[in-house]
């Protein structure tokens, strides 16, 4: 097997909702932890917003941030639960034009090392909605650093082998271009 050239690091603009009926910006812990990865990755962060646990809010605030320019990946945090509030998965699964299973699957074998079979009271899921990423991470900082440091900064980082998000990112969309919409 060959070795495979060094790339260069390419930033992807990242935007982080928390999805709470609770936090604030004071005391957003997740989205801090969050955040403070995103820029420490030499990603950059295009928006941080908290959004009430309702479905309508949820998935406005998605529509509008993969429309932007500067917005290649959404990270919500937050109702991934079991309980009658946590609705981000209802949500956004219809939004979905592409369910990434995987990301379900790999971010439980991670959480199951650290927190065992309380994993699966965490419904994460990640999908692309019109071309961008969005994964939907549990609400607690350390299931934040879970999602982050263990998948997403390496599937985010072009450099990553022997494949990654960042390089089929270009690709996401051949459907809407292919179909005119």
């Amino acid at each position: 097997m060959t070795e495979k050239p060094p790339r260069d690091f390419l930033p992807a603009g990242i935007a982080v909702i928390t999805v709470s009926d609770t936090r604030t910006p004071a005391d957003d812990k997740s989205g801090d932890t969050l955040a403070g990865r995103i820029s420490a990755a030499g990603h950059r962060l295009a928006e941080r917003l908290i959004v009430k646990d309702e479905v309508r809010q949820i998935r406005a605030a998605v529509r509008k941030l993969v429309k932007r320019q500067d917005v290649d990946v959404v990270i919500t945090t937050g109702g991934t639960g079991l309980t009658g509030r946590d609705v981000t998965i209802e949500a956004l699964r219809p939004l979905f034009d592409k369910e990434i299973e995987g990301f379900g699957t790999v971010f439980h074998m991670i959480s199951f090392q650290k927190i065992g079979t309380s994993t699966m009271q965490s419904r994460a899921t990640a999908g692309v909605v019109s071309g961008k990423y969005v994964f939907c991470l549990p609400g607690s900082p350390g299931a934040c650093r879970d999602g982050w440091d263990d998948i997403l900064v390496k599937q985010l980082d072009y450099r990553h082998h022997p494949c990654n998000f960042i390089e089929i990112m270009p690709r996401l969309d051949e459907h809407l271009r292919r179909t005119g919409k």
